[in-house]
């Protein structure tokens, strides 16, 4: 299946996502976290968090309703019979806490074929209510 190269810079709508005491507390219990600042407003404070913090890798709950619709997009034509995850990157920033609201907008950054493959390369950008980049 050939490449779609015209795909290449196409962005998405921005998605909203309000961040949850609780489920926070979900994700730490699901992936076996233990830290206290996960499940205590008082020891997150403690700790200098301004609310309880999501683990960072809560970034995939919270990005997911950008992420999905390019990773989905027909346009972009991935064969998802055939795809290989080949690599991912975080560059974190500001902390998420409880009561933030995280703005993600993902892109494709590139599509090309080599050797008869193609590859695809996404990027999202979350920031927080007050602009700030999470990750």
């Amino acid at each position: 299946m050939p490449v779609n190269a015209d795909a290449k810079g196409k962005a998405y709508p921005p998605y909203e996502y309000e961040v949850g005491k609780e489920k926070i507390r979900e994700y730490a219990h699901a992936v076996g976290e233990e830290n206290p600042v996960y499940f205590d407003r008082e020891q997150a404070r403690a700790a200098g968090f301004r609310d309880v913090p999501a683990p960072p890798m809560f970034a995939v709950v919270y990005s997911a309703g950008a992420v999905g619709p390019a990773v989905l997009d027909p346009e972009v034509g991935m064969n998802f019979a055939m795809m290989v995850h080949g690599g991912q990157e975080f560059v974190w920033g500001e902390p998420v806490c409880a009561g933030d609201t995280i703005t993600t907008e993902a892109s494709v950054k590139d599509v090309y074929e080599r050797d008869g493959r193609g590859f695809y390369v996404f990027e999202s950008v979350s920031r927080n209510q007050d602009g700030q980049e999470v990750v």
